[in-house]
């Protein structure tokens, strides 16, 4: 089990270098275009290569990476081009609003996506058919559009819910709940449908092992083969759904932030990028990829707790 972490914990950091270089070598070469924005369209050709020179824009690719990942090892960030304001103190405000949209999503997925999977495997018939058939309109259905149709619907129809903005928990719960419920919906269609399908699969799969026909041999009642030995084994496949369920909620975030105008990490992004602001999109893209890292890594700890066989390789 050891042996496997140790694995994925430099598999992890490999992707999180892999992604931010990614990130910024699509951002690279455009320094020119940057320092214009930075000063004004009324700036000279001087004043601008001035500015890229300032910027650190004339530098090699490597060697701003490098300088970059020198400063992030050691929690620099550093400051946005455009409003000189310290990364970390922009992150520190938007973290906590896509934590709570993604977290909340998350955990009323994985209770629905468990209980139709299960269920749905069990009892078969009709419900089997409506979880695989919401599943695959699940899927369709991309988060904006269903933003688009939560608002429009109860927003601005029958106003149950405020179209935009967001309310921290720590001025009320009940304003918290009421602000994210709209994104959150929008997040959970798709994400659940999509895992409540796999572990359809798995725990049907399950079913049919030799282990199970041994057990209802012995005279074990159902709930009890269901519940401690058909879940620990379908464990796995539900959890790798889960996992890239995170993935895709991180995604969808980016435009349900947009859409809901929640002052959140996506919309960071999608502004920051827009404007070429490369210390922004990297840091928001750094906590981002590491947010998802962390799950992941703790979706193996609990798979290798749950088997057997991996806890001893």
């Amino acid at each position: 089990m050891t042996l496997s972490l140790l694995k994925n914990l430099l598999r992890s950091v490999g992707v999180l270098l892999a992604v931010t270089f990614a990130t910024f070598a699509l951002m690279y070469g455009n320094g020119p275009g940057i320092a214009r924005g930075v000063l004004g369209i009324n700036a000279s050709e001087e004043q601008v290569r001035q500015e890229v020179i300032r910027l650190g824009l004339d530098q090699p690719l490597l060697v701003q990476y490098w300088s970059w990942l020198q400063g992030a090892v050691t929690g620099d960030l550093g400051n946005s081009f455009f409003t000189s304001e310290p990364v970390t103190n922009a992150l520190s405000t938007r973290v906590p609003v896509t934590l709570s949209l993604v977290s909340f999503t998350l955990v009323l997925m994985i209770l629905l996506s468990v209980l139709l999977g299960v269920a749905s495997a069990l009892y078969g018939g009709w419900l089997d058919r409506t979880v695989q058939l919401v599943a695959v309109g699940g899927a369709a259905l991309q988060p904006y559009v269903v933003g688009i149709v939560l608002v429009f619907a109860f927003a601005v129809i029958w106003r149950i819910f405020p179209a935009t903005g967001y309310v921290s928990p720590a001025k009320g719960i009940g304003p918290w709940i009421s602000s994210i419920t709209l994104p959150v919906i929008a997040l959970l269609i798709g994400s659940v449908a999509n895992a409540a399908s796999q572990f359809r699969s798995a725990v049907n799969d399950t079913l049919h092992q030799d282990f199970v026909r041994t057990l209802r041999a012995r005279g074990i009642p159902e709930h009890h083969i269901v519940f401690r030995h058909v879940l620990r084994s379908a464990s796995g496949p539900g959890l790798i759904a889960l996992s890239l369920g995170v993935i895709g909620l991180f995604g969808g975030a980016i435009f349900v932030e947009q859409i809901f105008a929640l002052p959140g990490l996506g919309q960071l992004v999608t502004n920051s990028a827009q404007q070429g602001d490369v210390p922004m999109v990297m840091g928001a893209i750094l906590v981002t990829i590491v947010l998802i890292l962390i799950v992941n890594f703790i979706a193996d700890l609990v798979g290798a707790a749950l088997n057997p066989k991996a806890r001893i390789r």
